[in-house]
């Protein structure tokens, strides 16, 4: 019988060479820039930075809200943008980055974030990221994030496939880091029921 207590169906272990193909569901995305905006945050002026674009279902809710999209992916998946390692190489500064990052590379690509963007950038973590001594040591003790933004809705994520129904026993959330914090200190967030508002029929039209 399949163990599906939520201590072994919270985990997300991706072999080394996996591509970690996790599509996230768009109405994620607009629950984030739709926070930024209650902010006050300019974000249709600006540019914004997707390094894991996958198939684009990140990339086209960010077009509806920001100025302009640069999006690639380690991987070819066939919808035309450009192939690019983003850990490795040159990156010229963007106004934000928001992306789903690999997750055993999370820590390597908010650390790029960090250098390569002017305002602020958010990657949609599993809640229990937050956990472990190493990565207290290595990443919040040093750049915690500014504000925790949790989910009270569950954000159905699947492997390898963008999921308009389905249930899940991962909780996730946005770690965002914004430039214009005056303190060191996080703000825990809660993100209240926004699927139905947020999701659209087109969302899953061409979803692989």
């Amino acid at each position: 019988m399949q163990n599906r207590s939520s201590a072994v169906m919270q985990q997300r272990s991706e072999p080394h060479t996996s591509l970690d193909d996790f599509p996230t569901p768009p109405w994620a995305t607009r629950a984030l820039c739709e926070w930024l905006k209650s902010r006050g945050e300019d974000i249709e002026e600006f540019t914004v930075r997707e390094p894991a674009a996958n198939r684009g279902h990140m990339v086209a809710p960010l077009r509806e809200y920001f100025h302009r999209v640069e999006a690639s992916d380690i991987h070819d998946y066939g919808v035309g943008f450009p192939v690019r390692d983003y850990l490795f190489g040159d990156s010229e500064p963007v106004h934000y980055t928001i992306t789903n990052p690999p997750f055993r590379l999370a820590e390597e690509f908010i650390a790029k974030a960090a250098r390569t963007s002017e305002f602020g950038f958010a990657m949609i973590v599993r809640a229990a990221f937050l956990e472990s001594v190493g990565r207290y040591q290595r990443l919040f003790a040093v750049n915690p994030p500014s504000h925790v933004l949790q989910f009270t809705e569950r954000v159905v994520i699947h492997k390898g496939k963008l999921s308009e129904a389905g249930t899940t026993a991962t909780a996730y959330a946005w770690l965002v880091w914004l430039g214009d914090r005056d303190d060191c200190d996080t703000t825990l967030e809660w993100l209240a029921p926004c699927r139905k508002r947020l999701e659209r029929a087109s969302d899953y039209e061409f979803a692989a």
